[in-house]
């Protein structure tokens, strides 16, 4: 494998971070999200939010590389009530020192060579560094890789769904919570 490393994504780094985001999201959530939500996925709409959540003063968006080309990302920062809120929409104690990963996507072809766990806790790091003790994270009910990667690193459902409208389709997710003090394994 050659050299895999994590840098904080530059706004250049915007059509990159989309291209990913819209292949994998056609590859390995095709069975998760509807057809004409994946057909209607704007590479311009996307490119555009992504320079917006690089720029983005609370956000930093992390680059898994290898080599010289970009294979994955993850987008981490204070968790907005909205996304910290119990079950019962009260806040828990610790809401003001609760992380959020937003998205962590690894391009299922440079998958299974460490570039999520790399992600992970280079984000969970940060998140110690801006205050966090607490970290969550979305992930479709049916995302059984994805929910493996985080259990795998110590995070489990906390109890809270939620359902989102995927093109008329409701999607199921589920929300992880865990530990931010991560750190890589080398076998």
């Amino acid at each position: 494998m050659a050299d895999a490393a994590v840098r904080t994504a530059q706004p250049s780094d915007a059509p990159e971070i989309a291209r990913i985001q819209l292949n994998t999201w056609r590859t390995a959530y095709a069975e998760l999200l509807p057809e004409q939500a994946l057909a209607g996925m704007d590479p311009g709409e996307a490119e555009r939010a992504w320079a917006g959540a690089i720029e983005h003063p609370e956000t930093t968006v992390h680059l898994a590389t290898e080599g010289e080309f970009v294979v994955g990302f993850c987008v981490a920062g204070p968790a907005p009530e909205t996304e910290a809120a119990l079950a019962d929409g009260n806040l828990p104690e610790d809401a003001m020192h609760t992380g959020l990963i937003g998205t962590l996507l690894v391009e299922p072809r440079w998958g299974r060579r460490g570039h999520g766990g790399r992600l992970l806790a280079i984000a969970a790091e940060g998140l110690r560094e801006r205050g966090a003790r607490r970290g969550i994270s979305w992930i479709p009910e049916a995302d059984t890789a994805s929910l493996s990667f985080f259990e795998r690193a110590g995070w489990a459902p906390d109890g809270t769904v939620r359902t989102l409208d995927a093109a008329g389709t409701p999607l199921r997710e589920i929300r992880l919570s865990g530990g931010l003090e991560l750190e890589l394994v080398h076998p």
